[in-house]
């Protein structure tokens, strides 16, 4: 998972524009030179984007919402963080307000950006800056204000396809997210803070990101300074063509930090196309929860490096239990493509169709194996129906440093696992230095399930004296493994 110092923050709604802005230039317009190595210049100089502003731009829109629901407005302010709320708060778009009045009942404003996609009116947008709203006023470059429909829209990957009634309207040149290169020049033209058409610009430092708030999309991370009002406006590359939809920031301040995130262009015209079909996506799904592979459980799964996405849990009925998928199996490929980090194996799976026939190649008891898969669809309720049933039994003290104990039907209920043994207590002790605590249900040790006590006291008894085994333990309804050091 990324590790991110700041806050992850939608950047799309802003209410106010009287934010005092820095308008000083402090871009170096002087030529850059750089030497390959045989005298060839790598960079000659700055891009001039004069040209394709003028192109393109007439086909940025800004886009302000209505919401006159409180439960909406609220619902709409609570799928962003607590920092970029307070943001809000300091504007008086949020509820509270400036001096803690009371939300507005009757209707809250909010703005972001979009981009024509076709000439009759289609608008590409984030969900969050349309998806709660009760009317979407589009504003072209030209002073039109158009009344705007929420053709369908996808929290997921935070994008929503609108219409507006017209035609003959200028459309932007969609490119190709695939083709973009890290350290290639982009830029972004949107609304911050409510100025109509602001241009920045900077270069994609990263591609492939996964954030905490999204499984589902390899954002492109840039250095383009983006604020609140940007959301939803496009990414181009030097050719004028759209190569992403911005959409998040991070920033312990709400306000632009260095680091910027946009939805890659292909993923995002898929999703507008589906929704513009059907007004919902279809999404492919396993039914697994897998985590990141360390060192510490590379070691005890016999892998030579950490790599993979680690099994922790597999959902009764779903695609990958008819596979034959165990819970620690680590999948170190899909459908021929290595996985390096855990986070890629959703993002490739929830671009499949349902139905698809897909392989994996995983390591089970550190040996490769290949299973057939066929891809369902992503349920509603993606980690419904893991409830199960286990024996009962007094509690246990074990050489690792746990004391444990049976777990109930309605302890495993609540965390969604079909067995395992409670942790009462933890000792100091190899148990302690990986992490376990009082209340973990252990669900297997080394490799082998613990659906009893009896299983516990047997699989303790049989751990080696030195070395490095796997624990999955889940916690609060999330599962994962632990290595155990002896």
């Amino acid at each position: 998972m990324l590790a991110l110092a700041g806050v992850l923050a939608a950047c799309g709604q802003d209410t106010d524009n009287t934010t005092k802005q820095d308008t000083s230039d402090s871009r170096d317009t002087a030529p850059v030179r750089a030497d390959a190595g045989d005298g060839e210049p790598l960079v000659t100089g700055l891009p001039d984007f004069t040209a394709l502003v003028k192109k393109e731009a007439p086909a940025v829109v800004n886009i302000s919402t209505v919401t006159r629901r409180e439960r909406s407005q609220q619902s709409q302010m609570d799928q962003l963080p607590e920092m970029f709320r307070r943001f809000f708060d300091e504007f008086g778009g949020g509820p509270g307000g400036p001096g803690g009045a009371p939300a507005p009942r009757s209707e809250t404003e909010s703005l972001g950006s979009g981009f024509i996609i076709s000439s009759d009116g289609y608008v590409l947008t984030n969900y969050h800056v349309v998806g709660e709203a009760d009317e979407i006023v589009v504003r072209l470059q030209d002073r039109r204000e158009l009344d705007a429909e929420l053709i369908g829209s996808d929290p997921q990957s935070d994008l929503a396809l609108i219409k507006v009634d017209a035609s003959d309207l200028p459309v932007v040149d969609i490119g190709s997210s695939d083709d973009l290169q890290v350290g290639e020049w982009v830029l972004a033209i949107g609304a911050p803070f409510g100025f109509d058409s602001s241009v920045t610009a900077g270069i994609v430092s990263a591609k492939g990101r996964s954030l905490p708030t999204d499984n589902y999309v390899p954002f492109i991370q840039t250095d383009v300074a983006i604020n609140p009002g940007n959301s939803g406006g496009p990414l181009f590359n030097l050719n004028g063509q759209v190569v992403g939809i911005n959409s998040q920031i991070v920033s312990r301040s709400g306000g632009y930090m260095g680091l910027s995130f946009a939805i890659p262009i292909d993923l995002a015209m898929d999703v507008a196309d589906q929704l513009k079909e059907t007004g919902e996506v279809s999404r492919g799904w396993l039914g697994v929860l897998i985590q990141e592979v360390d060192r510490d459980l590379a070691e005890s799964f016999g892998l030579d490096k950490p790599m993979g996405a680690l099994v922790a849990q597999v959902q009764s009925g779903s695609p990958a239990a008819e596979a034959g998928l165990q819970p620690g199996d680590v999948i170190i490929a899909f459908n021929g493509r290595e996985i390096q980090r855990s986070a890629q194996l959703p993002k490739w799976v929830g671009a499949l169709k349902a139905g698809t026939e897909a392989e994996m190649t995983v390591v089970r008891d550190g040996d490769e194996k290949t299973l057939e898969v066929t891809v369902g669809e992503l349920p509603d309720n993606p980690q419904a129906g893991m409830a199960g049933q286990p024996d009962q039994d007094q509690g246990e003290s074990d050489k690792l440093g746990l004391e444990v104990r049976a777990a109930s039907a309605a302890e495993l209920a609540r965390v969604k696992a079909d067995h395992g043994v409670v942790i009462t207590g933890v000792q100091d002790g190899p148990a302690a230095r990986a992490g376990l605590s009082s209340g973990d249900l252990l669900v297997s040790l080394n490799g082998k399930p613990v659906d009893s006590l009896d299983a516990y006291r047997e699989i303790a008894a049989d751990l080696p004296d030195e070395g490095t085994v796997p624990a999955l333990v889940n916690r609060d309804g999330n599962a994962r493994f632990v290595a155990i050091k002896l």
